[in-house]
């Protein structure tokens, strides 16, 4: 894995922590908001299949094809 798909994950992740304390802010307590929003994002770049799919490998190839056909 190339450092710009890193980084690209890592950027991923930011933005879906940060719509999800976002949105679970309205919801429940901020403190939560924030730890989910940090587990959302961890789980998605330690594993980037965060739905739990038996399919993970074909959705991280997907990922990969994305990343390489935006990214250098």
């Amino acid at each position: 894995m190339s450092l710009t798909h890193q980084i690209a994950d890592i950027v991923i992740g930011g933005l879906l922590a940060g719509v999800a304390t976002f949105v679970l802010g309205a919801v429940v307590q901020p403190y939560l908001a924030i730890s989910m929003g940090a587990f959302f994002a961890a789980m998605y770049y330690f594993s980037r299949n965060p739905w739990g799919s038996p399919n993970g490998a074909e959705y991280n190839d997907a990922i990969d094809d994305v990343y390489d056909r935006f990214l250098p």
